[in-house]
């Protein structure tokens, strides 16, 4: 199973994903227009349909994206060592968003 899960781990590293994703430029891509518009057409067509869900899950990758290029994650391993006391805020984060998300889908429905 470790070599199942090793052939994937190469394949998204031969897709240079990570390095793309650490690349985004996400003032750029929310400047666009041709990205903003539509998205904001989604939003309007989520907000009409009453979808609360949908939205507030969007509203929670957002944060959460916002959160993972944030400063506080810049520093989370300095000169190769992990910062332990940063440990603790980051899985606050991880529970209170994946808390919002089974609530949404599990327990609240619509």
């Amino acid at each position: 199973m470790a070599g199942f899960f090793q052939k994937i781990g190469l394949w998204i590293d031969s897709t240079n994903l990570p390095q793309q994703i650490k690349e985004v430029d996400y003032v750029g891509l929310f400047t666009n227009p041709w990205f903003l518009l539509p998205f904001i057409g989604f939003l309007i067509y989520l907000l009409y349909k009453q979808s609360w869900n949908s939205v507030i899950m969007i509203g929670v990758g957002i944060g959460v994206w916002i959160f993972s290029g944030s400063s506080f994650m810049q520093n989370l391993i300095v000169d190769g060592e992990l910062q332990l006391e940063k440990i603790l805020p980051i899985l606050a984060v991880g529970i209170v968003a994946l808390g919002i998300i089974v609530y949404l889908l599990f327990i609240r429905s619509e």
